[in-house]
């Protein structure tokens, strides 16, 4: 199997586009996941090739040992980037230690608010920072189960980080299960977060099934990819993925030899 990486293994940088203050929703299933992405992501913040840049890690999936064993894989050592204040990482984990004291829902929230507008506040200080600020959440559904489900009190937090994008230039990229909601009123919560997103990533299976050489497809919706007469332009990307030891391919369908 051959890749031809001049061509293809940019694709995703590609259908993203550059820019800060976006919002970036990855969607996924259950037979796909989609967290390479995130991690695709957080190297790229990291990269000597970006803009110095700070992320702001919300983790409520797995601790931060995980995304430091996935990300050396990757090159890149996340350890020193937090040692640098370039990664704040936010281990929403001990949420659920015995003891915690949470009078309910909306404290939850209001305090994890706090820490990460904190945590803005002192990325903004840096002077190596150049205002590239990236909030991830991994992943929303979890974040659900630690509100009881509370949906408008989640999408009030949403609102709340959406309007550091707006206000302070940050991004905001979320994870998401797009199969989870089985109802109209369950999948409030995902409109709405795809309403607000200027990207939204799906993460699919292959519609003629599994493939050794082929893990999923991918589709990357741009809200804001235009062209100089600001008509919308090549605004959906489709290409197919295979995430290996060290990093993911991507290619178009039939671009394999």
């Amino acid at each position: 199997m051959k890749v031809d990486d001049n061509n293809e293994k940019n694709l995703l940088e590609e259908a993203l586009g550059g820019g800060g203050g976006r919002v970036i929703l990855v969607e996924d299933r259950v037979e796909t996941s989609g967290s390479f992405v995130l991690h695709h992501l957080l190297k790229s913040s990291f990269s000597s090739d970006s803009p110095p840049s700070v992320v702001i890690f919300v983790a409520f999936s797995r601790p931060f040992s995980h995304y430091h064993r996935i990300s050396k894989k990757l090159g890149c050592n996340l350890l020193i980037q937090k040692e640098n204040n370039r990664l704040f990482f936010l281990d929403m984990l001990k949420l659920q230690c015995p003891g915690d004291a949470r009078n309910n829902d909306n404290n939850v929230l209001v305090e994890l608010f706090g820490k990460i507008q904190n945590a803005v506040e002192i990325s903004s200080s840096l002077e190596y920072n150049k205002g590239y600020i990236t909030i991830m959440i991994d992943d929303l559904s979890l974040l659900e189960i630690d509100t009881h489900g509370s949906v408008d009190e989640i999408l009030n937090f949403l609102y709340y980080c959406h309007t550091l994008t707006s206000g302070l230039g940050c991004s905001l990229v979320m994870l998401n299960h797009e199969d989870i909601y089985s109802d109209v009123l369950d999948r409030r919560l995902l409109s709405q977060v795809e309403y607000l997103a200027d990207v939204v990533i799906k993460a699919e299976p292959l519609a003629t099934g599994l493939s050794a050489d082929v893990h999923g497809q991918l589709t990357v919706w741009n809200k804001g990819n235009f062209g100089e007469n600001r008509h919308s332009r090549n605004n959906v990307s489709n290409f197919h993925f295979k995430v290996k030891e060290n990093g993911v391919d991507y290619f178009y369908p039939g671009s394999l030899t």
